[in-house]
């Protein structure tokens, strides 16, 4: 592990226990063993730091999580429901990451008082939103869902799964003993993708 990487995991631990905001560049520096100016040889500022670590941890959540578009060869009998299935697993297998929810928990408990913390929530939205239209337009060419406002439909099937994870983050924060991330989808999610598929399936 180098020198950045130690930074990180100690921000991440201390703000895991006392919030972003309140978590010090001394605090950090006496947690990785080194003085406060030597931080700065590798962040320019606790906002460039937080970015840092978020690019970071989603890279290494992504690791065991299969990033191959489900559009790229998927089997011609595979259903849509099956399809969005298996894309939103994914995301939940990326999110299922220890250090990755540690830190999301974070993001979410700090959005409406943080700048930063509110960017990433936004940069992680607009990329679902992108990422599901890119999606779509592919199972439109695929035959396997209506050819329907394709933008439109997207934009409101991401918002609604946001809008169902934001729910699972709620219930793991709200010490709810069956709540948590796995790969597994939440009945919610999957009533729902059955739901939108009955509208959509070509």
């Amino acid at each position: 592990m180098n020198r950045k990487e130690e930074i990180i995991y100690a921000t991440l631990e201390l703000a895991a226990k006392q919030g972003l905001q309140s978590v010090s560049l001394s605090q950090i520096a006496e947690k990785v063993g080194i003085r406060k100016p030597s931080l700065y040889n590798h962040f320019k500022s606790k906002e460039e730091l937080v970015r840092s670590m978020y690019t970071f941890l989603r890279e290494r959540a992504k690791l065991g999580v299969d990033t191959a578009s489900p559009v790229d060869g998927f089997p011609k009998d595979k259903s849509l429901a099956m399809i969005l299935s298996d894309s939103i697993s994914g995301y939940f297998s990326f999110l299922s990451d220890e250090n990755m929810m540690k830190f999301f928990k974070v993001l979410y408990s700090e959005r409406s008082i943080s700048p930063v913390a509110a960017q990433i929530m936004l940069d992680e939205t607009e990329r679902m939103i992108s990422l599901t239209k890119s999606l779509f337009y592919g199972l439109v060419v695929h035959g396997k869902m209506k050819n329907e406002d394709v933008d439109t439909a997207a934009l409101s099937y991401a918002m609604t799964i946001h809008s169902l994870v934001d729910r699972q983050m709620d219930m793991i924060t709200a010490g709810q003993s069956d709540a948590r991330v796995t790969a597994e989808l939440p009945k919610e999610i999957t009533a729902y993708i059955q739901w939108f598929c009955e509208q959509m399936e070509a």
